[in-house]
């Protein structure tokens, strides 16, 4: 059993989504809490509900995809309340469109926030907790990082968000084998979420700079991906509590969907079998149908 009450938790993304979910779990536990978002308003809006509630918060304004504010927060946390015990690696934000519509900009912004930042989380904080480890035989510590299915099934007109997803996946299993090898009392585990509603389509309010104009492949992916989020039958609070689930029993891989698993296994067969990636809408014609007559038909008014 994993050891809560008195310890303290880092939730990067805690103003809303996953991030406030878990921040809310860790407080109910007594967790001391140390939270970060890029935006002001909702990062102080779950401090005062979890100071309310009675848990100690600190708060802090935290761009991830900057390693200088990531170690500012681990400063913080430190000098508060010591090395934490649970890292959530979790601020994401989500983008749409073919490969080649995607900008540098979009690349460098959605690399910063969602592989970047968990770098920077591991870099700035995992180094004291293996020290913590070694300096006290009691001590366990934990790393979640939250990726998402669309890391392992690189669904189309979502490259960017793949990317960087899958990313996180490989980032994750080799810092388990890593802190495997070094005989770590630190676990770690990488969340794949499928669709759960939250604001992560709504990640446009926090992107620095003018926004650009959407391409059509951007506007359609964001359209179908809006529908898709909110549609979601599984609920943040849920997906938080199987991560918790998940921490006392020492598993890597969280899935908040178990029937997506499917189209996981006909990826990985397509690997070792057939050579080439499957028909992501081999079950769901109509789906690419739809999506390929959106996407041609405005190419054909170009044209």
């Amino acid at each position: 059993m994993f050891e809560y009450r008195g310890r303290t938790a880092v939730i990067t993304g805690a103003g809303s989504g996953l991030g406030r979910e878990f921040a809310r779990m860790a407080g109910r536990r007594g967790m001391n809490l140390v939270l970060a978002d890029i935006e002001t308003a909702a990062l102080d809006e779950t401090r005062r509900e979890l100071e309310a509630a009675g848990s100690a918060v600190v708060a802090v304004k935290v761009d991830v995809s900057k390693s200088d504010e990531i170690k500012a927060l681990a400063d913080e946390c430190f000098q508060r309340f010591g090395v934490p015990h649970l890292l959530f690696n979790n601020a994401g934000v989500g983008t749409n469109g073919l490969v080649w519509d995607g900008l540098v900009e979009d690349w460098n912004w959605v690399l910063g926030v969602n592989l970047w930042g968990v770098i920077h989380g591991i870099r700035a904080f995992v180094p004291a907790m293996i020290q913590a480890g070694r300096d006290d035989a009691s001590y366990r510590g934990h790393v979640v990082n939250t990726a998402s299915m669309a890391g392992l099934l690189n669904p189309p007109n979502m490259g960017l968000y793949n990317v960087s997803k899958e990313a996180v996946v490989s980032l994750s299993e080799s810092l388990y084998h890593d802190l495997a090898l070094v005989g770590a009392s630190v676990g770690a585990s990488v969340l794949c979420p499928y669709f759960v509603p939250t604001r992560i389509m709504d990640a446009e309010r926090n992107r620095p700079g003018p926004a650009p104009e959407l391409t059509r492949s951007q506007q359609v992916g964001q359209e179908a991906s809006r529908r898709a989020v909110k549609s979601g039958k599984v609920s943040a609070a849920e997906v938080a509590a199987l991560t918790f689930d998940g921490i006392e029993q020492g598993r890597f891989y969280l899935y908040s969907h178990p029937h997506a698993l499917g189209n996981l296994k006909a990826r990985m067969n397509g690997m070792l079998e057939s050579g080439s990636p499957p028909d992501p809408f081999a079950e769901r014609p109509h789906v690419r149908d739809a999506l390929r007559e959106k996407l041609l038909a405005e190419a054909g008014k170009e044209t």
